[in-house]
């Protein structure tokens, strides 16, 4: 089962941008995908304008505690001759656990942590 999650689209040299975020920043593409692996969170992404076999950077993080440092993860791949000029590749990714010896925690914790010892000043 899918712990974390997320999504990326990359447009040829010739694209813009805005037609990749376009595609992968509605609700009718993220809530597929959530509903699919019973998340709550946001999917994380990235988007960027590439010429061909340049890297895809998919980033990751729990589908339902977004806090949790653990499940911070990317997902590298590339394909020699994609994305065409006037081309749009969208990629989802899934993880079925977090990263195999994380060495820190939950972020909202941590500032939880920090505001009690601001409040003690």
């Amino acid at each position: 089962m899918a712990e974390a999650y997320g999504k990326a689209a990359v447009v040829g040299v010739n694209g813009e941008i805005e037609h990749a975020s376009a595609l992968i920043h509605t609700l009718r593409f993220g809530n597929i995908f959530r509903a699919a692996v019973n998340g709550t969170s946001f999917l994380s992404f990235t988007n960027t304008r590439v010429g061909p076999g340049a890297m895809l950077s998919l980033p990751m993080i729990h589908k339902s505690a977004t806090g949790q440092r653990s499940h911070f993860l990317r997902r590298l791949s590339r394909s020699p001759t994609r994305p065409a000029p006037n081309e749009v590749l969208i990629a989802i990714g899934a993880a079925d656990g977090g990263r195999a010896h994380p060495r820190i925690g939950d972020r909202f914790i941590d500032m939880a942590e920090m505001e009690g010892e601001t409040a003690g000043t």
